[in-house]
C-alpha cells in the first residue's frame, strides 16, 4: 500500500485556485501509483477563514467536492473542507473518498478555541469518533486537536483502525511552553499513539503563511513500532510517498499485546462512575 503525503500550501479563502492544485497533485500521485493520496486539514479552503467561513463552505454535493469525488476512481483521496450541513452548520471536516464516492465523512470533534485558535466561534462540533472499512482494512481519521485528547485514538484503535490518518494545520509556534518546539511535541505524540495501540500514523500537515501565522509541515509516517518510516522537509511544498506495510501491525500487535489485553467493560464502567460523579450523582 504505497501513500501520498500532500504537503501542500492551500490559498486562503481561494477554493477554485486550491481545486487546480489538488488536481496536480493527484496527476503528480498517479504518476507514482500511489493507493491513497492525503492532503492536510482544511486542505480546499485554507485555514485562518474567521468571516469568509460562510462563503467557503459547501455541501457534499457542490461541484468543487464532487469534482474531486470523481478524482477518487483510480486512488483513494483524504481532503478537508469546510462542510455545509443540510441545516446550515458549518463543519471542519475532512472527507475519505474512493471509487468516486463518499467512504467517510469525519467532522472535526474538538476545537480549539484558546490562544491564537478560534475555531468554535465559526464550526459546529462533531459528534463521532468511528474507524470505517477502506480497500487497505479499518481506517481512522482524526483532524489536528482532536489527536491531543487520548480518547480519540483509544476509539479508533477499539474499533479496529490498523492505519490512524492525522491531518492538521499545525503552526510553529502554539502550545503553551513547548519548549522544545511544536514539531516535537507532535511527533510525540504521534509515536506514542502508534506504539501504544500498534497502527500506522499517516500525518499530514500543511505548509505556508496565514495572517502571521506560519505551519512548519514535516508530514510523516510512524509504523507500528514507533519508527519514523520516513518524513518530508519543514516549510516546503512536497509530495511524499512511503509504503506502508500492514504485516508490520499484526507483528506488533503480536509482541506488544497492549490492544489484546485493554479491558473494554472495565473501561466504560469507570467512565461511567466517573460521568456519575461529576453530575453529581453517587462517587463511590
Amino acid at each position: 500500500m504505497k501513500v501520498g503525503l500532500a504537503q501542500i500550501r492551500p490559498k486562503l479563502g481561494r477554493v477554485d485556485e486550491n481545486l487546480r492544485l489538488h488536481q496536480e497533485l493527484i496527476r503528480r500521485a498517479t504518476s507514482e501509483q500511489v493507493d491513497l493520496l492525503v492532503f492536510p486539514e482544511l486542505s480546499v479552503t485554507g485555514y485562518q477563514l474567521q468571516d469568509l467561513t460562510l462563503d467557503v463552505g459547501r455541501p457534499v454535493t457542490d461541484e468543487h467536492i464532487q469534482t474531486l469525488l470523481r478524482e477518487s476512481e483510480e486512488m483513494d483521496l483524504v481532503f478537508g473542507f469546510v462542510e455545509e450541513s443540510e441545516d446550515h452548520i458549518f463543519y471542519n471536516a475532512a472527507l475519505y473518498a474512493s471509487g468516486g464516492e463518499v467512504q467517510y465523512l469525519h467532522r472535526k470533534v474538538y476545537l480549539p478555541t484558546y490562544g491564537m485558535f478560534d475555531e468554535g466561534r465559526y464550526f459546529g462540533r462533531g459528534n463521532s469518533i468511528r474507524s470505517f472499512q477502506t480497500r487497505f482494512g479499518r481506517t481512522g481519521i482524526l483532524i489536528c486537536e482532536d489527536v491531543w485528547h487520548p480518547s480519540t485514538s483509544y476509539l479508533m484503535a477499539q474499533d479496529g483502525a490498523k492505519v490512524l490518518i492525522v491531518v492538521s494545520n499545525a503552526p510553529v509556534k502554539g502550545v503553551p511552553a513547548a519548549d522544545h518546539g511544536n514539531k516535537k511535541v507532535w511527533y510525540d505524540i504521534l509515536t506514542n499513539i502508534a506504539v501504544l495501540h500498534g497502527m500506522y500514523v499517516v500525518y499530514v500537515n500543511r505548509v505556508g503563511t496565514e495572517d502571521g501565522v506560519s505551519f512548519f509541515g514535516g508530514s510523516t509516517v510512524i509504523d507500528p513500532f514507533g519508527w519514523v518510516q520516513d518524513e518530508a522537509p519543514l516549510f516546503e511544498e512536497t509530495l511524499l510517498t512511503v509504503d506502508l506495510d500492514l504485516e508490520k501491525v499484526r507483528r506488533a500487535r503480536y509482541q506488544n499485546p497492549v490492544l489484546r489485553d485493554e479491558d473494554l467493560d472495565l473501561t466504560v464502567r469507570e467512565l461511567n462512575r466517573i460521568r456519575e460523579k461529576r453530575r453529581g450523582g453517587d462517587s463511590r
